[in-house]
């Protein structure tokens, strides 16, 4: 377990969320046990291990990027919830 108590009002005023006295009650253990988590983890030794962000190499993940053939205008539309004059009708999100 952690050593002191976190704070779980304040953590769920950074997260902007109102939370229950039961919510409260019920996040501040499992809170203290993630810490207390990341507290056994600082007891590894870690010398001489490189930093990685994956645990095993990766390379060439990204595709080349090659230009295809797309859709006809026609097969599009086909496709479209709503079409008028030859176009993709959406709805309006601006009032």
């Amino acid at each position: 377990m952690a050593s002191k108590q976190i704070d779980v009002n304040y953590v769920a005023k950074l997260a902007r969320l109102e939370l229950s006295e039961d919510e409260i009650n019920t996040f501040q253990p499992q809170l203290e046990a993630i810490l207390g988590y990341m507290n056994k983890l600082e007891e590894l030794d870690v010398d001489g291990i490189e930093p990685t962000a994956h645990a095993s190499p990766i390379f060439n993940s990204i595709r080349e990027d090659v230009a295809k053939e797309s859709l006809s205008k026609e097969a599009f539309l086909q496709n479209a919830p709503d079409q008028s004059n030859g176009q993709l009708r959406v709805p309006k999100v601006i009032e």
